[in-house]
C-alpha cells in the first residue's frame, strides 16, 4: 500500500572520491563515456534494469537518453551531462533524477550512485545492453477491436494537466466508462513496475467488454503537469474527479465509475463521497484500516514471506512504532525531522549485533536518511493517520471490493472484513467483498504473495481478477 522503502547509499564523497596515487591515469576524454551503459538499480526487494545510451557530439558535447525497461519506459532524454575528471554525471530535471559514476581504469565500467528525491542508491554500470526483459504475454498489441484516444485532463483548480489515454468500444453507445487509478508512488497511466503494466492489461480487458476506460499518469509523471512530491491522497482524490468529469462528458459514455488500486482504492470512496458523478467504486486491494495498522501488519507479513528471521522482524517493528509516535505527535515537518533522526539513531544503536549485521545495507546513513524523510512526507503523514471506515459509512453507490488471499501490503482477509462491514453500517444496500485465492497484491498467480515474487511472475493480471472486475460492472451498467 504504502510507497517502496527505499535504500539509500552512502555520500557520494564516500563512494566517488578516492585516494589516487601519483602517476594515476590521466582524466579520460569525453569519448571514453560514449556508447550503451546498463545495471541493475536494487530498491529493497525490486530490482530494476536501467539503461545509459551516452554519445558524444561535435566538439565533444555529450547527450544522453535513460531507459527503464522494467518499468516500460524508454527514450527518457537527459536535460544535463557532464563529465568532471572521471566521472560522468546525468540528470533528468523533470523526474528530480542524477546518476554520477567514476569511470574504471579499463573504461569498461561506471561505479557510482543513482539519486532520486530523497533516495540515494549504489547503482553500477557495465558497457553493453540490457538483457531481453521478461516474458509478459498478457500485455496487448495493436491492431485493437476498439478505438484508443490519446487525452489530455484539465484540472484548472489544481493548476495541473493530466495526459491519458481514453479505450472506447466500437459503436454508439452509451457505454459504462470507469477511471483507473493507480496506487501509492509515482505511477504511470499502465500502473508500470517491473516489467508489468496492469492498467494496460485491466484497460484492454475492460473495453473488450463493452467499457470505456480511462487512465492517467499521475501529476508530475510522464506527460502529466504538476508536483508528485507534495501531493497527498487528497490531491489525488481531486485528480480522479477531475478524469470522472472529463469522461462523463464524452458522447457515447454514460455512467462512470472509478476502480482503483491500493492507495486508488482508497481513493476511489472519498470521490464518491464527494461527487454524485462517481456511479460506482471498485476497490482492488483497498484499505479498510488506519494506514498506521496496515503498515504495522504490512511490515510483519511480508519479511515472513521474504524468510526474514524473527528478530529482525521484530526489531524493525519496534522501530517503526517509535519513528509512527513522532510524526503524529509532532505537527511540525522540521522539529519532527530532528526527533526521527535521532529516534532512528538510537534505536540503530540499541540493535542486536547480529541484527545489524543482518540489516547493514538498511543502516547506512542515508538509508537512514532516506526513510526519515519518506515518514515526515506530506502523503506518509496524511496515510498513517487516514481512517477509511468513515469515508466507507458514506459511500451510497455500489461498491466492490477484491483482495488476493495472498496480499502481504493490505493483508486481505482482516481490510475486506473492515470494508464490508463498514459499507453495511453505513447502509449500503450493494456491496460486495470477494477475496480471491491464491493471488497476491497485484493478483498475479503467487506462491508466497512476497514482493520479490512480483518480477518472476510471467502473468501480469489473474484472468479471474480481470472477470470479476468486468462481470460485476455490466450486471449493473449494461451497454
Amino acid at each position: 500500500m504504502m510507497r517502496s522503502s527505499v535504500i539509500a547509499a552512502l555520500t557520494l564523497a564516500a563512494i566517488l572520491a578516492p585516494l589516487h596515487p601519483l602517476g594515476a591515469q590521466a582524466t579520460p576524454a569525453p569519448q571514453a563515456f560514449h556508447g550503451t551503459w546498463t545495471g541493475v538499480l536494487e530498491a529493497g526487494a525490486a530490482k530494476l534494469r536501467l539503461v545509459f545510451h551516452v554519445d558524444v557530439g561535435a566538439g565533444g558535447v555529450l547527450s544522453a537518453i535513460m531507459d527503464s525497461p522494467d518499468q516500460g519506459a524508454a527514450g527518457i532524454p537527459a536535460t544535463a551531462v557532464s563529465v568532471q575528471g572521471s566521472t560522468l554525471r546525468f540528470a533528468v530535471a523533470n523526474i528530480g533524477m542524477t546518476y554520477e559514476g567514476a569511470l574504471s581504469a579499463d573504461g569498461a565500467r561506471l561505479d557510482g550512485t543513482f539519486t532520486q528525491g530523497s533516495a540515494r542508491l549504489p547503482l553500477a554500470l557495465a558497457r553493453g545492453e540490457a538483457p531481453a526483459p521478461p516474458a509478459r504475454p498478457q500485455h496487448p498489441k495493436p491492431p485493437f477491436p476498439y478505438r484508443v484516444e490519446e487525452v489530455r485532463i484539465p484540472h484548472a483548480a489544481a493548476g495541473v494537466v493530466l495526459a491519458g489515454t481514453l479505450t472506447l468500444p466500437r459503436g454508439p453507445g452509451p457505454f459504462p466508462g470507469v477511471v483507473l487509478v493507480t496506487g501509492s508512488g509515482p505511477q504511470d497511466r499502465d500502473e508500470s513496475l517491473l516489467g508489468h503494466r496492469p492498467f494496460l492489461v485491466l484497460a484492454d480487458h475492460l473495453t473488450r467488454k463493452g467499457i470505456a476506460v480511462l487512465r492517467y499518469d499521475d501529476r508530475g509523471v510522464g506527460g502529466s503537469t504538476g508536483a508528485f512530491s507534495a501531493a497527498t491522497s487528497e490531491d489525488f482524490t481531486s485528480d480522479a474527479l477531475a478524469a470522472v468529469a472529463f469522461l462523463k462528458a464524452r458522447s457515447g459514455v454514460g455512467s462512470v465509475g472509478i476502480a482503483g488500486h491500493s492507495e486508488g482504492g482508497l481513493i476511489g470512496p472519498m470521490a464518491a463521497t464527494r461527487s454524485g458523478d462517481v456511479a460506482f467504486v471498485v476497490m482492488l486491494a483497498g484499505p479498510g484500516l488506519p494506514g498506521e495498522e496496515i503498515l504495522y501488519l504490512q511490515s510483519a507479513l511480508i519479511a515472513r514471506a521474504e524468510g526474514a528471521p524473527d528478530a529482525q522482524a521484530a526489531a524493525n517493528l519496534e522501530i517503526q512504532k517509535r519513528l509512527f509516535a513522532i510524526v503524529r505527535a509532532q505537527p511540525d515537518t522540521a522539529a519532527a525531522l530532528t526527533e526521527l533522526q535521532h529516534a532512528l539513531q538510537e534505536a540503530v544503536e540499541a540493535l542486536p549485533a547480529e541484527t545489524r549485521h543482518r540489516m547493514e545495507g538498511e543502516l547506512t546513513p542515508g538509508a537512514l536518511e532516506a526513510q526519515v524523510r519518506q515518514v515526515n512526507s506530506p502523503w506518509f503523514r496524511f496515510f498513517l493517520t487516514y481512517d477509511p471506515r468513515p469515508t466507507l459509512e458514506r459511500v451510497r453507490v455500489p461498491v466492490l471490493a477484491l483482495n488476493g488471499a495472498l496480499d502481504v501490503q493490505v493483508p486481505a482477509e482482516v481490510n475486506l472484513r473492515e470494508v464490508g462491514e463498514a459499507l453495511k453500517r453505513g447502509g449500503n444496500t450493494d456491496e460486495t467483498t470477494r477475496l480471491l485465492p491464491g493471488l497476491n497484491h497485484l493478483f498475479q498467480t503467487a506462491r508466497t504473495g512476497g514482493p520479490s515474487e512480483y518480477a518472476t511472475i510471467t502473468e501480469t493480471m489473474s484472468p479471474t481478477a480481470l472477470e470479476a472486475v468486468s462481470s460485476w460492472i455490466l450486471e449493473r451498467f449494461r451497454p
